[in-house]
């Protein structure tokens, strides 16, 4: 495994356990590459593509993604902990018991991803898209979502209580599932969200 200089292709391989630490990837392309228990603290990737790659166990510590795709990839147990995602993307990705404190996200898309009962207390997800992803269950307390495109995501039971939804786009149907409670959120969603609970406003006094 070379550093950035190789902007190469790779398919298939096994990384199980590897250690990877530090490396600086540029441009590299890996499809059903499997990471298993790989060690990728600090790893830096700028303009990479990984396609359907397993990150099982995997510990992503400390890593940075500028413009990298992660397309349909699964992170179990993974290890996300000051982490910075930027310009990037995760579309269709799951992610199952992974930790996610300090995680950094920046501009990025998590259309379609699975996120079930993810742990992203606090976090900034201002202006982060995450159209039809699956935020079930997930606890979404206190974050920063303003801008943020929840337009289709599944919010049964996500926990929304003090989050700042200021200009986030929010479906009726999640505005009746989730959990809202202290949620800070601009007129228009004031709005919606009455009329998604039956009430009728009476809109010239507003």
């Amino acid at each position: 495994m070379a550093n950035g200089a190789e902007a190469v292709e790779t398919v298939g391989e096994d990384f199980s356990d590897a250690v990877l630490t530090d490396q600086v990837w540029e441009g590299r392309t890996f499809e059903h590459c499997d990471f298993t228990d790989a060690d990728l603290r600090g790893l830096k990737t700028s303009g990479c593509v990984f396609t359907e790659c397993t990150f099982t166990g995997t510990d992503l510590g400390g890593s940075e993604h500028r413009a990298t795709a992660f397309r349909s990839c699964r992170f179990d147990r993974a290890d996300l902990h000051r982490s910075t995602m930027d310009g990037s993307s995760l579309l269709g990705s799951s992610f199952a018991g992974c930790r996610f404190r300090s995680w950094v996200l920046r501009e990025t898309d998590l259309t379609l991803a699975g996120l079930g009962g993810a742990d992203l207390r606090g976090a900034d997800l201002r202006g982060i898209r995450f159209r039809e992803a699956n935020l079930n269950e997930s606890d979404l307390r206190r974050c920063d979502l303003r801008g943020a495109d929840l337009t289709g995501a599944r919010l049964l039971g996500t926990r929304l209580e003090e989050a700042d939804l200021r200009d986030a786009r929010i479906d009726a149907d999640g505005l009746v599932q989730a959990r809202l409670r202290g949620a800070r959120v601009d007129t228009t969603t004031a709005l919606a969200f009455a009329a998604a609970h039956g009430l009728t406003v009476d809109t010239e006094h507003f």
